[in-house]
């Protein structure tokens, strides 16, 4: 395939351990298997150049997050403005390929007149403006609140810039139908993201122990752990483990005086996999219904019974593979009829036939190649 694109990342998608980046770091190794050649473009903060991504990368460029207080002052949202760049634009424009926008986080140039004859495609991961206005409700920060639901308004009135991208990829089929709704007309596609399953490895049998997951810096999962904990969980249910990245001293006090509830702060991949594996049912719930939850694609592909709210599905499909619940009684009852049930491979069966249909990394890289060379 003689195909050469350029993918705009809003952070250096290596290691690939968030939300976002797992999605561009997985897209990247399989459009280098499919033979695509691509030039990427990272925004780097935190995080420093990668050696690991030259193996899936023609050319990487790196450029600088222009962070800090002034910028927060724009009429542009701050996750825009901070990522903007001439180097970036003077590159873009010494050839005619196609540009991938990874995020509205990156999508400062798709207005700039001289790429309106490029062909170019929004990568979307969430309705920004929703997942920000999520963040202002889930945190207690006044100085955070604040920013959120500042931010939350300019990416409302700045999602008009869509309207510049030639085709939009979307990543749930909820936000295919918001955006379907605001820009009539426009090519949009429904492309889940990309993640580090190729085949369904849950095990067979019974685990010990009901698992919930996920980086406890975020306000969404902090929120959601003490659901869990305050809401749902009582003493006559099976042991809980919460699992996660940085966990506030709050919640580790509120699990410390909970005799059935234990806390594995900071697990690295292997560890978190294992713990995935082993239990026997993964517990996730959100008040988030924005994109998709690479978490529970994770825990449908690696462990045994997935539990969940319906905000946690919304517009993925998945709802044949997982039991659902809606009310913390809900959960309490659903919790000791799953943790008495065998999982079995008629499950395991079932779940390849669900999830690899729109789920499968090979297939999904095929739509977008097919969708370049159309």
């Amino acid at each position: 395939m003689n195909l050469k694109l350029h993918i705009i990342s809003f952070d250096v998608p290596f290691p690939p351990n968030y939300g976002g980046v797992i999605d561009v770091y997985y897209k990247l190794r399989e459009l280098h298997s499919a033979g695509v050649r691509v030039i990427l473009h990272c925004f780097r903060d935190r995080r420093v150049p990668a050696r690991e991504l030259e193996e899936f990368c023609d050319e990487i460029y790196y450029y600088p997050r222009l962070t800090g207080i002034r910028k927060q002052f724009s009429p542009i949202p701050y996750i825009v403005s901070s990522r903007v760049s001439d180097a970036l634009r003077n590159r873009l424009l010494q050839d005619d390929f196609p540009i991938l926008f990874e995020g509205l986080h990156s999508c400062f140039l798709l207005s700039d007149p001289a790429l309106r004859k490029r062909n170019k495609i929004y990568r979307e991961s969430n309705i920004e403006h929703h997942y920000y206005f999520q963040l202002f409700k889930a945190t207690g920060n006044l100085r955070d609140k604040a920013f959120f639901l500042t931010e939350s308004i300019k990416l409302w009135h700045y999602q008009k810039i869509l309207n510049h991208a030639d085709l939009m990829l979307v990543v749930s089929q909820e936000d295919e139908r918001y955006l379907r709704k605001k820009f009539p007309g426009r090519a949009i596609r429904y492309l889940p993201s990309f993640h580090r399953n190729n085949q369904i490895n849950s095990k067979p049998g019974r685990g010990s122990y009901v698992l919930y997951h996920g980086n406890l810096s975020v306000p969404e999962n902090i929120r959601a752990a003490f659901y869990i904990i305050r809401q749902i969980y009582t003493d006559s249910l099976p042991e809980l483990v919460i699992a996660g990245l940085n966990p506030p001293s709050s919640l580790v006090r509120l699990i410390q005086s909970h005799p059935n509830i234990r806390l594995e702060s900071n697990p690295d991949d292997t560890k978190m996999f294992a713990l995935i594996r082993d239990a026997q049912i993964n517990l996730m719930v959100t008040s988030q219904a924005t994109g998709l939850k690479l978490k529970l694609l994770n825990a449908l592909f690696h462990g045994r019974h997935c539990l969940v709210n319906q905000a946690m599905l919304s517009g993925t499909g998945l709802e044949p593979v997982c039991s659902i619940a809606s009310t913390p009684q809900q959960f309490r009852e659903t919790i000791p009829l799953l943790f008495e049930k065998e999982f079995g491979p008629e499950e395991i069966t079932h779940r390849e036939e669900v999830i690899l249909e729109n789920y499968s990394n090979k297939k999904n890289c095929k739509r977008i190649t097919d969708l370049l060379t159309l």
